[in-house]
């Protein structure tokens, strides 16, 4: 919390946050984050919204095996907030990068990520280790040709 105050301070940054409804994670969020001009708190969201709004994203942070997943298909730099992750291959990979929760790492990898376009591009255009985003499509075609 207190790092993402801290970005927050950037009059170019502006942040979505789905929030856990845990009532205690919930009203932190809100009692910290609420007020603030370009925070925008919000439910959890079906899948389909949620990955709209990845893709509309500029870099993420998180401590979710799934979004470290899902970021990469739209060339989104994740931050992962975690000491270690079940995902390694997006941290092999290079579109994931371990920031654990130690604040100073989290401001100074996100600072580096707003600031520096060949860091930001190594990540962006790494490749995803978790596919492409058209295995769905694939599957079509295998059951209609069968």
């Amino acid at each position: 919390m207190n790092a993402l105050e801290t970005i927050l301070r950037r009059e170019d940054v502006a942040v979505v946050l789905p929030v856990h409804p845990n009532p205690n994670v919930r009203d932190m969020f809100a009692s910290r984050l609420s007020d603030h001009p370009r925070v925008v708190l919000i439910s959890p969201q079906e899948y389909t919204d949620f990955v709209s709004l990845l893709s509309l994203s500029h870099l993420v942070l998180t401590d979710s095996g799934g979004v470290q997943e899902e970021a990469p298909t739209f060339g989104k730099p994740v931050l992962v907030m975690r000491d270690t992750t079940e995902r390694p291959e997006g941290v092999e990979a290079g579109t994931a990068r371990l920031v654990g929760a130690n604040y100073d790492r989290i401001v100074e990898e996100t600072f580096r990520l707003l600031d520096d376009d060949d860091t930001y591009a190594a990540m962006a255009r790494s490749h995803n280790p978790f596919g492409d985003g058209h295995a769905s499509e694939r599957i079509v075609k295998v059951l209609l040709d069968a």
